[in-house]
């Protein structure tokens, strides 16, 4: 039976199955055990048949034990949860990096549900919808009282359609609507571009495209760059990125480290404790690093960033992530559903739990809101000024003629460099922070060899954060699986320095999702 292993954000699930499975270890415990959990077991049936003979309305069976089962699973955490037939097809839509809905990770908070990080290039992010978010109601009927699960299926309709959600909005004084058109979500994994000489790498999400949409976004940008030799850095952006496989995090993770541990799962049983290390290879060729993240980066997200963090491989910039440190394994029981159940808590090198606790950054910047579209016209003076502004512009100014055409022609170059910059920090302050680091560790030709390697990779900072689950076109429960893992996954390094912990393991580590609307 495949399992699905997930890191990300994750909702709801219901199974009837799931009450035939646990009743074979119930026979095998203690009479004293056994006669509680019989006794639970009579009271159900007994509720159950009451409520078939007696409701007001005629249920189905079905319906009323996947509530249950739903029920039961969802009592344990915000991420654990029955998927049902259409949840697990909707599940398995997102990890293959297609379906349909709004393209929002939601998680639930105080009633309502809380938008974890709008997706790139989706209706929700082409609307303005902004991490932290609150959306109250949904075609005017109030979300208040309905499961995670219940309020994403309500966002959900046929493509093409139209739904209206109101918002409430750290900052503004009323709620307000918003409109938006149900799309076929084609996720783009993997964007790369070069500002300046530095390989900027976004990472929407971790799916099963995502290591090799890296490589060969990564490997094209450098060629466009001119070859390695004349990059200064790579940034990778995992700002709003909600998570998805632990496989695939584990993955990017190796591609920047050639030794040492990534991340390790413990869970309730001994067995089930893992321990990934890296393997030898840098796709950044040891060029300096910077990690961007934010309160929407989640999991998968923050296993990466906690890893490049820990082995000082990058600088972190940006704000506080979002703090979700469980695995969810998500396991078939029948042949159309499945059951999501938190399994472990994954840890970083240095053994930092960040459950509930964000990635503190190594520098905190904040991003600042967006200038109206008439704001640079406000700020420029009265009169322009005629006046020279350099020795250039004076009348009669001498030529430099030591200056060759091509010395000129590098200058030029540069200039139109620091232009573009200054031209990215309106646009995206802290890309253009981030691409400044490079530029000065360039300067003094920074190397990753040149970091000695702690016995105990560094730790920094933890803050406290709230958990939440992730929505764009699965319920809360609808998280990204994982596959069996490859064998070199698990494989230490020659000479690895690592944290005392649970020994290595072979087994891949469960990861975990947000629903989707």
């Amino acid at each position: 039976m495949k399992r699905y292993i997930m890191a990300g954000i994750g909702g709801t699930l219901a199974g009837l199955v799931l009450t035939t499975q646990l009743a074979g270890p119930l026979l095998a415990q203690d009479d004293g055990k056994d006669s509680s959990v019989y006794d639970q077991l009579d009271l159900f049936g007994n509720v159950f048949e009451r409520v078939q003979q007696d409701y007001v309305e005629e249920v189905d069976a079905k319906t009323l034990i996947e509530a249950a089962i739903n029920g039961m699973l969802t009592s344990l955490d915000p991420h654990s949860s029955f998927l049902a037939k259409n949840d697990y097809q909707d599940m398995q839509e997102q990890t293959r990096g297609s379906f349909g809905g709004l393209g929002i990770e939601v998680g639930q908070e105080d009633g309502l549900v809380k938008v974890i990080s709008p997706m790139d290039d989706t209706p929700a992010a082409k609307a303005g919808i902004k991490p932290g978010d609150f959306i109250s109601h949904v075609n005017g009927e109030s979300l208040m009282g309905l499961s995670l699960d219940e309020a994403v299926d309500k966002m959900r309709g046929a493509i093409g359609s139209e739904v209206t959600v109101t918002i409430l909005r750290k900052g503004e004084k009323e709620p307000f609507d918003v409109k938006m058109t149900r799309e076929t979500i084609k996720l783009t994994v993997v964007k790369s571009r070069v500002e300046g000489h530095a390989v900027v790498l976004r990472i929407a999400t971790f799916n099963d495209e995502t290591y090799d949409a890296l490589k060969t976004q990564l490997e094209q940008s450098v060629k466009d760059a001119g070859g390695i030799a004349k990059v200064t850095g790579f940034v990778i952006d995992l700002r709003n990125n909600p998570g998805g496989l632990l496989e695939q995090a584990i993955k990017v993770s190796d591609a920047f480290l050639d030794r040492g541990e990534i991340t390790s799962t413990r869970g309730r049983n001994p067995e089930d404790n893992d321990r990934w290390n890296a393997t030898a290879g840098d796709l950044a060729q040891g060029k300096p690093m910077v990690v961007l993240i934010n309160g929407g980066s989640a999991s998968a997200s923050e296993i990466v960033t906690g890893a490049l963090q820990d082995h000082r491989r990058a600088i972190v910039v940006g704000t506080k992530s979002f703090g979700k440190g469980s695995v969810q394994t998500v396991v078939p029981v029948t042949s159309d559903s499945a059951i999501r159940l938190t399994t472990a808590r994954y840890y970083t090198p240095s053994g930092r739990s960040i459950q509930a606790l964000g990635i503190n950054p190594d520098i905190i910047v904040q991003q600042p809101p967006a200038k109206p579209a008439d704001a640079d016209a406000e700020d420029k003076p009265k009169s322009a000024s005629n006046f020279s502004t350099s020795e250039s512009d004076l009348r009669g100014a001498l030529n430099n003629d030591a200056v060759t055409d091509e010395e000129k022609r590098q200058i030029e170059e540069e200039a139109r460099q620091v232009e573009a910059t200054a031209k990215l920090r309106d646009e995206d302050y802290q890309l253009a922070y981030a691409v400044d680091i490079l530029k000065g560790l360039a300067a003094v030709d920074f190397s990753a060899a040149d970091v000695a390697e702690a016995a105990k990779p560094a730790v920094t900072g933890q803050d406290a954060t709230s958990n939440a689950a992730r929505e764009g076109a699965s319920p809360s429960g609808a998280g990204d699986p994982a596959d069996s893992q490859p064998a070199e996954e698990g494989k230490a390094a020659p000479g690895d320095a690592r944290p005392a912990r649970p020994g290595p393991a072979d087994k891949p580590a469960p990861a975990h999702r947000n629903p989707r609307p």
